[in-house]
């Protein structure tokens, strides 16, 4: 049943192309004809290109190029901080226009989005009609370019949009996708990432084809249930749902990283930056209205490893509590120089569904006292009031919430 759901259905995967670097060449067409990448600030170590456009593109820099490796390759290359304000601006103006010819807009990052224009048809046209209408109006109304594939589920749209770039259109359909789909290497398949590629190169799994072909009993023994998801998307058998606009936008988890200035190798210099960084998810969670069952941290060390681990808690949104949760995580999992710490609260609720008791009262006076501070940052400024942990500590650095834009995940 689930196979015939997904052969009606007209799914496109819409993603912005070299999306940081386009649109600072929207806002300066002078820099559209020189090679040009979006980098962070050197001495604050995230000297890393974030975004490029194609004549950077053509040089062989990367993002992810450290500053020096990239004006190596290109030495004309002009490099630009990022602005997030306006990579928020322009995400959130583009997601509304994707809403003209679909309720059904699920994002994926700030750049990418799946639509399902099944019913949409008769009033836009075809798939690939309304996935060139699309990419026309974001070039007229924003100057920016879009690649969109158009198949009948989320991972081929994704990965038709991943095939032409930049500026296309990309069709896979039931009838063609072994064609076009299996002999891609595996690794460019939605939900394998880098360790993933190589278990499966292990198992001499290197296409998307040797996927579909392999044995389920294979996998699940090595993947357990993710290994027989795994096979069906190869297969065209994904029917997972795109989800409708006001869903996808819900807040699912509330989050803040920080790549310190040096490496964190104690414990107090650990504490100091969690606290920091519990304090700013505290806030946001209290401006939200919202409480968290779950906490989760994740630390990627000086050689760029990484682990994570989370556990639940009574709701919770003040500092304190997840500090005090966060830094039980840290200990955890710390076990080398951390270069990385990022803080997540999780399984959010509303506050209003929280019921107090008479045990409750050290939390609420917690509480109440968290929101006087927000009341104080938002008519004065944030910086005006600080907790004494993180005073004077030489690896914070200040950070805006528009800085959770981190480069995405592909």
């Amino acid at each position: 049943m689930c196979y015939n759901i997904a052969m009606d259905r007209i799914i496109l995967h819409c993603d912005l192309n070299n999306f940081y670097a386009s649109v600072e060449c929207a806002l300066n067409p002078e820099l559209r004809n020189v090679p040009l990448a979006v980098a962070g600030n050197k001495e604050n170590r995230h000297g890393v290109v974030l975004a490029k456009n194609e004549i950077a593109k053509s040089f062989g820099v990367k993002t992810g190029d450290v500053i020096w490796q990239a004006e190596q390759k290109c030495p004309d290359l002009r490099i630009v901080p990022p602005h997030f304000d306006n990579y928020v601006k322009y995400s959130n103006e583009i997601f509304e226009l994707y809403t003209h010819y679909t309720d059904m807009v699920e994002p994926f990052g700030a750049d990418e989005c799946w639509l399902d224009v099944t019913g949409s048809t008769k009033l836009f046209g075809g798939g690939k009609d309304i996935a060139d209408t699309i990419r026309a109006r974001v070039k007229r109304e924003f100057g920016l370019t879009l690649s969109v594939g158009v198949s009948f589920n989320k991972v081929f749209a994704k990965l038709g949009s991943d095939m032409k770039k930049p500026d296309a259109t990309t069709v896979i359909r039931r009838e063609d996708y072994k064609t076009k789909i299996w002999p891609l290497p595996a690794a460019d398949m939605l939900m394998v990432g880098r360790k993933t590629s190589e278990k499966l190169k292990k198992l001499n799994i290197y296409t998307i084809g040797d996927l579909a072909l392999a044995s389920e009993e294979l996998l699940l023994s090595h993947f357990g249930i993710v290994g027989k998801r795994l096979i069906a998307c190869a297969r065209g058998e994904d029917d997972e749902p795109v989800r409708k606009a006001h869903l996808s936008r819900e807040i699912k988890s509330v989050g803040h990283g920080m790549t310190a200035v040096r490496d964190i190798v104690t414990d107090d210099d650990a504490q100091a930056l969690i606290f920091y960084l519990a304090d700013l998810v505290a806030a946001r969670m209290r401006k939200y209205k919202v409480k968290g069952k779950g906490v989760a941290v994740h630390v990627r060390f000086s050689d760029l490893d990484g682990v994570s681990k989370q556990t639940s808690v009574p709701p919770l949104n003040t500092s304190d509590k997840i500090t005090e949760t966060a830094m039980k995580l840290y200990k955890d999992i710390a076990t080398k120089p951390v270069r990385t710490i990022t803080v997540t609260v999780f399984s959010l609720i509303s506050d209003e569904c929280v019921q107090t008791s008479m045990f409750d009262e050290t939390d609420t006076k917690s509480e109440n006292l968290e929101k006087a501070i927000d009341k104080i940052r938002e008519k004065y400024g944030k910086n005006k009031i600080n907790r004494a942990a993180v005073i004077e500590r030489d690896f914070i650095y200040d950070k805006t919430d528009g800085e959770d834009f981190l480069p995405f995940k592909r």
